[in-house]
């Protein structure tokens, strides 16, 4: 199979990916619509038994002793819910898929432009929301991720897209395997991890808000408050040391390729400028009196420079940095 074969795979792997991702959150979001439903629903029906003097909680059914009742099923939002995290897998192996196969096909590592780069980071966000479905009762906020992510990639197999060849000369070093990987691993962390925190401050805006306002039916079926500002707490403490050592990884590079581990080019300074937000995000979340919603708001900053720094710094700034690949 030749090389031009590989990268049309590739391409088709990214966009079946794309396709596969739209269709996981539209189930997702049904999951959401059809829980709220049914929430309001048996709510209604309580308030009517109470009303008329029933009890307001039903009597469980009784089981015989030693014997296991086995549940007669799983609800349809249940259903719809499981469907969605399956597809969110299979758009995940797709989307993995395409990464390797258009580094087979240009014989390097899949993350030399801004179009693999958008790929990569996204996939590393994707990985990281299942990684956390694993871990917390969180499957609304994937609705949440999947939105940020499809409109990253739909731009980035667009407008930043470019065809499978060699990187330029400044890119052809073992560092773009090292550096560039950690931080598309970091920004890709970070982005998940600013969604929750996002998410957190809706969440306390819906849990202060006034009973019966459509803010609070829309909200209502959100994770918890407390979850997720584990969610992005925890993503952050693992995605800001990677940065960390990413950027200490480019000065190295910097030195080996320009002579200067530093030099206060655009990307340096607006690299420089996201690690700050960082450390003093995870700083006032340790902080009494930060905590909560102050430190969401600095994390939601964080994810706007971050952002910032793909699109803004790589496509409008020059600056030795200025690979976009945008041919």
């Amino acid at each position: 199979m030749s090389t031009l074969d590989l990268a049309e795979l590739s391409d088709l792997g990214y966009r079946s990916a794309v396709a596969v991702y739209v269709l996981a959150a539209a189930l997702l979001a049904c999951e959401l619509a059809s829980v709220r439903t049914s929430t309001v629903v048996r709510r209604e029906a309580r308030r009517q038994l109470v009303g008329s003097g029933a009890p307001a909680v039903p009597p469980r059914r009784s089981t015989l002793p030693g014997r296991v009742e086995v549940p007669v099923g799983r609800s349809l939002a249940d259903r719809l819910g499981r469907m969605g995290v399956a597809l969110v897998a299979l758009g995940l192996a797709l989307h993995v898929g395409s990464l390797v196969l258009r580094g087979i096909s240009a014989g390097r590592a899949p993350w030399g432009n801004m179009y693999e780069f958008t790929s990569l980071a996204t996939a590393v966000t994707v990985l990281g929301t299942l990684v956390v479905l694993g871990r917390h009762t969180v499957r609304p906020l994937s609705v949440f991720v999947l939105l940020p992510v499809v409109v990253l990639m739909f731009i980035g197999g667009t407008t930043l897209y470019a065809t499978s060849a060699p990187v330029v000369p400044a890119l052809q070093s073992y560092w773009l395997v090292i550096h560039v990987s950690v931080i598309a691993t970091a920004s890709g962390v970070l982005l998940l991890s600013g969604i929750a925190s996002l998410l957190f401050l809706l969440r306390r805006h819906h849990a202060e808000g006034a009973e019966g306002s459509s803010t609070v039916g829309r909200l209502a079926r959100l994770p918890g408050a407390q979850v997720l500002d584990r969610v992005a707490y925890r993503t952050a403490i693992f995605a800001f040391p990677l940065f960390t050592v990413g950027v200490i990884l480019g000065a190295i590079w910097a030195e080996a390729a320009w002579g200067r581990f530093w030099g206060w080019d655009p990307k340096e300074v607006t690299a420089f400028i996201t690690w700050v937000v960082y450390a003093a995000y995870l700083h006032a979340r340790a902080t009494a009196g930060w905590r909560n919603t102050r430190a969401a708001w600095i994390n939601v900053v964080g994810t706007g420079v971050v952002l910032f720094n793909l699109f803004f710094i790589n496509i409008v700034v020059s600056g030795l940095h200025s690979y976009a690949g945008l041919n």
